[in-house]
């Protein structure tokens, strides 16, 4: 009988980083290092993994079906061999239906999609921290409409899932603001938006289960909240993982002040292998 698995919400870095070598790269080494512990965090072996990414957003919940994803090769102004690369773990149809069949029994619309690949989301994190490719992946949208109380049901849908060996990853970012980021260095503003906004996610997700999800339904009302997420796609996939641990503790597993020149990011585990 598989243990119970931690969730997890990942900063999940910049486009196919993984993939490359020099300067760019090297600027991940913090993120790289604490991504190649997660294995060891877990225990046993995950039978399969669930990623809720946030750059896949649908007008309900869609579920990757496929049982070869392709890619999604969502990012410009890389060199043109990374629009090549491919992360090559199977998907699991079967898992698909059960998540599917679980994220409808919760009351939420979803749907079954053959076609969707996987993103950078999904393959950046999984290419450091499980480079067999052996694992099967399934990916789960976000719901365009972006209402918090619904990624958390999504997360409590999914919580089962844990119990059989699944692993589920929330990739997002805590600071996503691309262009404010590219400013960091010289703006101080930027870098003090996002110190306050990630001292309010850190207490947040240090707080009693109800209150922790209080205020992440609330999240608007955070220092900055809008600077920091101008949109809140890559803040979502926190909610699944929290609402899939609602009861469980959070701990802190990779936090970076300097990232690209001056911006706060971090990320979490809820709960443990039991």
């Amino acid at each position: 009988m598989p243990r119970r698995l931690p969730t997890f919400y990942w900063t999940h870095g910049g486009g196919p980083w993984p993939y490359m070598t020099g300067p760019f790269r090297r600027s991940f080494a913090r993120l790289e290092a604490a991504l190649r512990e997660l294995p060891r965090q877990l225990g046993d072996s995950p039978r399969a993994i669930l990623a809720v990414s946030g750059h896949w957003v649908a007008p309900d919940f869609a579920i990757m079906s496929s049982p070869r994803p392709g890619m999604v090769y969502d990012f410009s102004g890389f060199p043109e061999e990374l629009y090549r690369i491919q992360y090559p773990a199977p998907g699991s149809p079967e898992l698909a239906r059960r998540i599917h069949g679980l994220v409808q029994a919760a009351g939420l619309d979803s749907h079954l999609d053959p076609q969707r690949g996987f993103d950078h989301g999904t393959y950046a994190l999984l290419a450091v921290a499980f480079p067999q490719a052996n694992i099967p992946v399934v990916q789960v949208s976000l719901r365009a409409d972006y209402d918090s109380e619904a990624h958390l049901r999504l997360g409590r849908a999914l919580a089962p899932l844990r119990e059989q060996g699944v692993l589920i990853l929330g990739s997002g970012s805590s600071y996503h603001n691309l262009r404010a980021m590219l400013s960091a260095g010289p703006d101080p503003q930027v870098r003090s938006d996002s110190a306050e906004f990630d001292a309010w996610l850190q207490e947040t997700l240090a707080a009693a289960p109800a209150e922790r999800s209080r205020r992440l339904r609330d999240w608007e009302r955070a220092p900055h909240a809008r600077q920091v997420h101008p949109d809140e796609d890559h803040l979502l996939p926190l909610h699944v993982a929290v609402g899939a641990a609602e009861q469980e503790p959070a701990e802190l597993v990779y936090s970076q002040a300097d990232f690209f020149g001056g911006i706060h990011v971090s990320s979490y585990r809820f709960g443990g292998p039991d």
